[in-house]
Order: C-alpha cells, then sequence, then structure tokens
C-alpha cells in the first residue's frame, strides 16, 4: 500500500482539519533551540511559571494515598463540589455538583459542550478575533462556523454585530472573556447587552472563561451565566490551566443546566471517561487552597503587560490596543506588512520573515481570523521581552 493510498484512507473530516499553529509554532521553536539556536518564542500559550508547590504535593499525596483508580466520569464528588463552591464564591453563581462535568482539559470541555449542543448544519457565531480551536471544532461536529466581525480598531463584537450575523439556523454564541488572542475583557454592560440578542433570538452560549483570573483593570470578571435567564442558556467552561500554571494536568470543568450536563457526562463516558485521578486531586487542592501564588502570578503578567505596551508603543507602524486581561498582546502590523519590501504580504509571511531573520516565534493573526496582527504571549520572563522586541524592531526596519 503507497502513502498515497494510506492518505486516502484518513477520513475526509479528519484531513480538512488544520493543525493548531499556536502548538505548530511552539513546536518549532522548540526544533530550533534543539539545534542550538538562539530564540525567543511569543507563541506559548501558556504560563511560564512552575505549578504552586502546595498543589504539586497534593499530587504526591494523592499517589501515595493510592488515589489511582478510575473516577466518577465527570470528575469525583469533592471536586465538583469544590468548583460549584467557588463558582458561587467567585461568580455569584449557584450550580449544583451534578451540573458539574470535569474533563481532561478545557478543549475537552469545549468539545464535549459543542457535541452535545450541536446538530449538523447548525451556525455558531464565534467572534473575530477568536482561539483557533472554535471554528475547527464546530466544522467537525457538522456544524458551521460564522465569523463575526467587531467595528474598525475594536476587538469586541456589538449587539448590532451580532444581530446581522444571526440567521434561521443559527443556535450558538462562542463567548471568550478575557480573550485570547486580544486580551480584550467584556464589562457586565456589554455582556447584559450581549445576553439580550441571546435571548431574542432563542440561542445557547458557550462561556470560554479560562483566563478569568488574568485581568488587570482591577475589575471583576463578568460571565454572562450571571444575566438574568442565561444560566439555563449557557454552558460555562473554566479549568485549572492559566490561572494555576497547570496546562499539563489536563483538568478543566463545564458548568450546565442538568441535562445539558447529563449529555456531556454521557459523551465523555464513550470517549475518554475520567480525568486523571491525580489531577484532580491537585486541582481539588487548587481550588480550595490559598490564592496567594496564583495571584503573585498575575502581577507578575500585569507588569510584564505593562512593559510589551510600552515597547510596542516605541516602534514605529505597530499598533496596540492595551490588553485588559489573558496574556497576550495582539498588535496590528498591517501598515509594515504594506509597506513591506521583503516580500512579506500577510501576517503568515511576516511570521516566517520573523522566524528566518531575527529567531522570534510569533502567531499570524490570520490564525485568529484577524489578518495583519500578531499575537505575541508574555508568558516569558522581562528579559526575553526586551530581547525578542528588539530583535523585531531591528528586523521590521531591514523588511
Amino acid at each position: 500500500m503507497t502513502r498515497t493510498d494510506l492518505r486516502e484512507r484518513v477520513s475526509a473530516r479528519v484531513r480538512a482539519l488544520r493543525p493548531s499553529e499556536t502548538l505548530s509554532l511552539s513546536a518549532r521553536a522548540r526544533e530550533l533551540r534543539a539545534r542550538g539556536e538562539s530564540v525567543v518564542s511569543f507563541a506559548a500559550g501558556e504560563p511560564d511559571f512552575d505549578t504552586p508547590e502546595h498543589i504539586r504535593l497534593a499530587a504526591i499525596e494523592a499517589i501515595h494515598g493510592g488515589h489511582t483508580r478510575y473516577t466518577d466520569v465527570a470528575g469525583t464528588a469533592a471536586l465538583r463540589e469544590a468548583i460549584a463552591a467557588k463558582l458561587a464564591r467567585a461568580n455569584g453563581l449557584s450550580y449544583a455538583p451534578r451540573e458539574i462535568v470535569v474533563s481532561n482539559g478545557a478543549k475537552h470541555s469545549i468539545w464535549n459542550a459543542l457535541f452535545t449542543l450541536l446538530e449538523p448544519g447548525d451556525e455558531v457565531l464565534i467572534p473575530v478575533p477568536y482561539w483557533v480551536t472554535f471554528p475547527e471544532i464546530v466544522r467537525l461536529v457538522g456544524a458551521v462556523p460564522v465569523s463575526v466581525a467587531p467595528g474598525p480598531g475594536s476587538y469586541k463584537v456589538t449587539p448590532a454585530d451580532l444581530v446581522r450575523a444571526v440567521t434561521p439556523r443559527t443556535r450558538l454564541l462562542i463567548l471568550n472573556s478575557p480573550n485570547n488572542p486580544s486580551g480584550a475583557v467584556y464589562n457586565r454592560e456589554e455582556i447584559e447587552a450581549i445576553a439580550k440578542v441571546v435571548l431574542g433570538h432563542d440561542l445557547f452560549v458557550l462561556s470560554d472563561e479560562i483566563y478569568e483570573n488574568l485581568i488587570y483593570t482591577g475589575d471583576r470578571h463578568v460571565s454572562i451565566a450571571e444575566c438574568a435567564e442565561l444560566r439555563e442558556r449557557t454552558v460555562l467552561v473554566n479549568g485549572v490551566s492559566k490561572t494555576w500554571a497547570m496546562t499539563g494536568w489536563r483538568v478543566g470543568f463545564a458548568a450546565a443546566p442538568p441535562d445539558i450536563a447529563e449529555g456531556m457526562e454521557r459523551l465523555q463516558s464513550q470517549s475518554t471517561s475520567n480525568p486523571s485521578s491525580v489531577s484532580q486531586q491537585a486541582a481539588l487542592r487548587a481550588l480550595t487552597g490559598d490564592m496567594g501564588t496564583a495571584n503573585a502570578m498575575r502581577d507578575t503578567f500585569a507588569a510584564r503587560r505593562d512593559l510589551v505596551v510600552e515597547r510596542l508603543a516605541r516602534i514605529p507602524g505597530v499598533h496596540l490596543r492595551p490588553p485588559d486581561g489573558a496574556f497576550y498582546a495582539f498588535p496590528d502590523l498591517s501598515e509594515r506588512i504594506r509597506g513591506a519590501k521583503k516580500g512579506v504580504k500577510d501576517s503568515v509571511g511576516l511570521c516566517d520573515y520573523l522566524i528566518d531573520e531575527a529567531r522570534i516565534v510569533c502567531v499570524p493573526g490570520s490564525a485568529f481570523g484577524m489578518e495583519g496582527h500578531l499575537r505575541l504571549s508574555y508568558a516569558v520572563g522581562e528579559r526575553e521581552i526586551h530581547d525578542g522586541l528588539d530583535r523585531m524592531d531591528a528586523a521590521l526596519q531591514r523588511m
């Protein structure tokens, strides 16, 4: 059997699936470093800190304590109770443990939610810029991703933007605040206005709140599930990865009305079953322990954010709306791309140029539905930020 024959045995569904550009670029950075190259990678979608010690110790205790068997598919009772308590304490939301489904990371929770809620041909509104995975999972379900662009100079959609995109086939809105890649945060007034559109058009909401604890304005995170009548129309997704630097532990969760949560649990029972029992014990310690270390990490991100904003402002032709949350900057380099003399025609070409010429790894804005931009993660140390942006400035001058 030839390689062509084997390739044709791969389903059309999977052949059409694009690999995650963020993961691919992070892999390229690792490959260059393995060859001894000096690389500054702004591609990472994870904190650069170690998981706090008290959480790591909880995992060690779990191993020695025999917490190494299957758990309930939706997670241990103790963890689901802790998640419900967190939602009540931090968000003012009342969920019973049976309305919580713990999964293998927030991405898995999103997968479960979309497979549970959507039928083939349903349309899903996805505000631009969006996390790279949203449209891909929607397509895998057999549904149709509908990109909703904000007005010029904005990274947040308005009710009018959404209404223009609604059709009789629209079933769901994906809302991500704080946003990856832009760092935009929807305030309460904006969330409540969007909630009216959801109610008026009989939609459901998938609310990705994984960056909830990384807001730098001093404002409290607002979940759309807090709005009147929206709790029963929302699947709230969160996890421990970003707040506690636990990306590798793979623990996310969804909070949803009982019938939807039960459907997600049933789906998970036929795919991965429960998340790692040891990781669940670590997540339990994270959710019930002291927030001091997590808040210190947030404060470090805030300082880095300020540094990135200040440094990018010095580079001609680079325009940045300062991020209010997450740990990404999303500058607009359209002006520099238009004036390029090195064959750079778009954000992908610009990323290739920066890797080749300066050994800087960024993610092209086209991956997030917004051409002309780059995503720069500031989940790197201040020395790397200075070095990387020095290299970028010099490379752009040569371009």
